[in-house]
């Protein structure tokens, strides 16, 4: 069965860190980039990080870097986002997706993806 599902999303306060999983199965990760995205109460889903079906291309958006770390174990199917110096606006809910597409600079635009996992929610405040 294909299937992503995302979990670590938690409350926490500003300045502080969290690791996102996206356990994925039905496939494996050495044939598709895996994006990670979010989404705002009221906004558009934005995409936040990919990484590559080789691993070798990481990229973010400009809100993430230097704060996000994507990263894989293809051992256990599975991709990271680690986050941190957290802001109150990353506040959402975050989604991992499957790029059906090789990747590609574009890779933040949501029709590329064909496959989402059901999101988990990431709360910072204090």
């Amino acid at each position: 069965q294909l299937r992503l599902v995302e979990s670590g999303g938690d409350l926490v306060q500003p300045g502080g860190s969290l690791r996102l999983s996206c356990a994925v199965s039905g496939f494996m990760l050495d044939y598709y980039p895996i994006g990670w995205f979010r989404q705002a109460p009221g906004k558009e889903r934005e995409g936040v990080s990919c990484i590559s079906s080789n691993g070798e291309n990481l990229s973010y958006a400009s809100s993430a870097k230097g704060r996000f770390t994507i990263s894989r174990d293809t051992a256990k199917n599975t991709v990271y986002l680690e986050m941190n110096n957290l802001r109150p606006e990353d506040t959402g809910i975050y989604f991992c997706a499957r790029n059906r597409y090789p990747y590609r600079p574009d890779w933040y635009d949501t029709e590329l993806y064909d496959l989402w996992g059901q999101g988990t929610q990431v709360t910072v405040s204090s």
